[in-house]
């Protein structure tokens, strides 16, 4: 009842700064809006509070801006935020590791790679209105990842070690291939480079509808695993001991997690250092136990993106930064600081 109660509290926190965030970002951009304005419009699409609203004199360019514009770009921003957090939070559970992250076993390089072959061979070429670089990314991420994994099993088990090198050796060899093609590509190489960057210019309710549904299925069965995670935090030896059956379990949520980042990465690129910051600093607010650690960091990762999305979109308006450099930016002292104090740990 503790925990549910603490979970509650923290996730209310969290939702109450995301909406004020969503109503910020919305009122931000090339073409500013008043907090009032955008209030009314957002407030027009959620039933219950659309009675209460009058938007009939709100000018149509900014009802266009805001509903067909932004809002796209701020709901992909927080489901891919959620998707990258919640995934290094599974990440750092079965490493036992804070500096794991989605894109540790190949994840990110599959998918470059994928998006390399979506963009410079299928071009305008759509299936089920969904891009065939989303499309080709998402396999990419899904196939190095089945292949990562069965490179480190040894008699049915998985060896972690195994399972980083192979991701380290798979990604400098599909980083390779990708160089290779660009070699005799070079025409497209800026559209390529501009993926890689990340960024959600290009985000739509289309895109939107695909993966929010993937990624709350991934997570509500991910959920159900949060408490053998917590065991097998303890070690896989004491995992066993009490009764969890470690191998299957990480297998599971290995799965799990490499779906719900490959569902985050085809459609924004690569945004690297979210889901290793936020789950990191959340645990050092709610404390190690998943089953608040993980929902509170997925959220958490919706605002943490958001966020970086609206700073990398107003900053030099009217043009636009990738949001993976920002989270770069942003990630990586913070990333150097982890392996610091970890160095001062062990000497």
């Amino acid at each position: 009842m503790k925990t549910i109660n603490r979970t509650l509290k923290y996730t209310l926190i969290l939702i109450i700064m995301l909406i004020l965030l969503v109503i910020f970002a919305s009122s931000v951009g090339s073409a500013n809006l008043s907090i009032k304005e955008t209030t009314i419009i957002i407030g027009s699409f959620i039933p219950p509070v659309s009675f209460f609203v009058d938007a009939d004199n709100i000018d149509p360019r900014s009802f266009a801006i805001i509903s067909q514009i932004r809002l796209p770009r701020i709901f992909v921003a927080i489901f891919v935020g959620i998707a990258l957090a919640s995934a290094g939070v599974i990440f750092q559970g079965i490493f036992r590791n804070p500096m794991a992250d989605p894109y540790i076993i190949g994840v990110s390089a599959g998918a470059s790679f994928g998006a390399t072959i979506g963009l410079l061979f299928t071009t305008g070429i759509r299936l089920l209105n969904i891009s065939c670089t989303s499309i080709f990314a998402f396999l990419g991420a899904i196939a190095v990842t089945f292949l990562v994994y069965n490179i480190s099993r040894i008699r049915n088990k998985t060896s972690v070690l195994t399972l980083l090198l192979a991701g380290v050796a798979l990604s400098a060899l599909l980083s390779a291939l990708n160089s290779f093609i660009l070699i005799f590509r070079a025409h497209d190489l800026a559209k390529v480079i501009f993926w890689l960057m990340g960024g959600l210019t290009a985000a739509t309710w289309q895109q939107f509808f695909v993966i929010a549904p993937i990624i709350i299925i991934l997570l509500a069965i991910s959920s159900f695993y949060m408490r053998d995670l917590n065991i097998i935090s303890l070690g896989d030896e004491r995992a066993s001991q009490i009764g969890v059956q470690t191998e299957r379990t990480k297998k599971i949520l290995l799965i799990l997690a490499s779906l719900i980042a490959a569902a985050a990465v085809s459609v924004s690129g690569i945004i690297g250092f979210v889901g290793l910051i936020t789950p990191h600093i959340l645990r050092l607010i709610v404390g190690p136990d998943h089953k608040i650690l993980y929902p509170t960091s997925a959220i958490a990762g919706g605002i943490v993106l958001l966020a970086s999305d609206t700073l990398a979109r107003t900053i030099l308006t009217p043009r636009e930064i990738p949001v993976g450099i920002i989270t770069s930016i942003v990630g990586v002292p913070f990333f150097l600081y982890l392996l610091i104090r970890s160095k001062r740990k062990v000497f």
